[in-house]
C-alpha cells in the first residue's frame, strides 16, 4: 500500500489505447482549444478596445472570458501532451496545481455568472438605480470579492485534498486531476473532512442558483409587462446569452456530480467531464456573440480598422521601398 508521501506522480485516464485514436483525441482537443482561445480572445480584445462596451455587463463578460481561458488551459494542454507523447503521467505537484487552478477558475466563473444575473436584474427591474447600484466602484468591488473568494476556496480545497493519506495507488480515473477521483484514492474514512467541505460547497452553490433563479423570475415578470413587442425583444436579447451560458454551466456540472452511482463508469465520467470542463469555455463566446448585436458591431468595426491599418502600412512600405 502506498501513501501520499511516497507518491511522486499520478496516472491520468487515457482517452484511447490505440495510437490512431490518441492522435484523433489530440487533434480534436487542439481544435476545441484553439476555438476557445480565438473566441474568448476576440471578446476580451473587443471589450477592452471599444469604449462603447465599457459598461458593467461587458466588464463582467470580459472577466468571464478570462476565466474560460484559464479553466480550459488548466486541463486541455496536459491531456493533449499526454496523448501526443503516449503518456499518462502528471507529477504530484502538477496534479496539485491542476486541482487548485481548476477549482479557482470554476468557482470564480460561477461567482461571475451570479453577479451577471444581478446586473441583468438591476438593468431591467431597477433601471433608474442602475448607475448607483452598478457604478464602476461597485463593479470593481464585486469582481475583487469574487476573485478573492475563488482564491481562498481553491486554497482550502487543494490543501485539504492533498493533506489526506492516499492508500489506493496513484491511478486517477479522469483525464485531469479532479477532487472526487483523488478522494477515491484516500484511506477509508480519512476523506470525510473533504466530503463535509464539498457538502458545504454544494449548499453555497445552491444558494447562488436560487439567487439566479429569483433574478430571472423577477426579470420575466417585468418583461411580460412591457407593452411593445420590440421592447420585450430588446430586454430579452440582453438576458438570453447569459441564461444559455448559466444553463450549460449548471446543467453539465449537475449531471457530472449528481448522476446516480449505478450509471457511473470511467467512459461515461470521461465524457461528462469533457462536457462540463472543455465544452463551455469553447461555446460561451459563440452564445454571447450570436444574439448580441453590440458585440458583433464592435468586432466588425475592430476588424475593419485593423484591416485598414494593415493596408495603409503595406502601401506606405511599398512607397518607401
Amino acid at each position: 500500500m502506498s501513501n501520499s508521501s511516497s507518491i511522486t506522480e499520478f496516472l491520468l485516464l487515457a482517452f484511447a489505447d490505440t495510437r490512431q485514436l490518441q492522435l484523433l483525441h489530440f487533434w480534436l482537443f487542439l481544435g476545441i482549444y484553439l476555438a476557445a482561445l480565438l473566441g474568448n480572445g476576440l471578446i476580451i480584445t473587443t471589450v477592452a478596445c471599444d469604449h462603447r462596451l465599457h459598461t458593467p455587463m461587458y466588464f463582467f463578460l470580459l472577466n468571464l472570458s478570462l476565466l474560460d481561458l484559464g479553466s480550459i488551459s488548466t486541463t486541455v494542454p496536459k491531456s493533449m501532451a499526454n496523448s501526443l507523447w503516449e503518456s499518462r503521467a502528471i507529477s504530484y505537484w502538477g496534479c496539485a496545481a491542476q486541482v487548485f487552478f481548476f477549482v479557482f477558475f470554476i468557482t470564480l466563473e460561477y461567482c461571475v455568472l451570479t453577479i451577471m444575473a444581478y446586473d441583468r436584474y438591476v438593468a431591467i427591474c431597477k433601471p433608474l438605480h442602475y448607475g448607483t447600484l452598478l457604478g464602476s466602484r461597485a463593479c470593481v468591488h464585486m469582481a475583487a470579492a469574487a476573485w478573492g473568494s475563488g482564491f481562498l476556496y481553491a486554497v482550502l480545497h487543494t490543501a485539504n485534498t492533498f493533506s489526506l493519506p492516499l492508500c489506493k495507488g496513484n491511478a486517477v480515473d479522469q483525464f485531469f486531476c479532479e477532487i472526487p477521483q483523488i478522494l477515491k484514492l484516500s484511506c477509508s474514512c480519512s476523506y470525510l473532512r473533504e466530503v463535509g467541505l464539498l457538502v458545504l460547497s454544494a449548499c453555497l452553490v445552491f444558494g447562488c442558483f436560487v439567487f439566479i433563479l429569483f433574478s430571472y423570475v423577477q426579470i420575466f415578470r417585468v418583461v411580460l409587462r412591457i407593452p411593445s413587442e420590440q421592447g420585450r425583444h430588446k430586454a430579452l436579447s440582453t438576458c438570453l446569452p447569459h441564461l444559455a451560458v448559466v444553463s450549460l454551466f449548471i446543467g453539465t456540472a449537475v449531471f457530472a456530480y449528481l448522476k446516480p452511482s449505478s450509471t457511473s463508469s470511467p467512459s461515461l465520467d470521461l465524457v461528462v467531464a469533457v462536457l462540463y470542463s472543455v465544452v463551455p469555455p469553447a461555446v460561451n463566446p459563440l452564445l454571447y456573440s450570436m444574439r448580441n448585436q453590440e458585440i458583433k458591431d464592435a468586432l466588425w468595426n475592430m476588424m475593419n480598422r485593423c484591416f485598414s491599418e494593415a493596408i495603409t502600412c503595406l502601401f506606405y512600405s511599398a512607397e518607401h521601398s
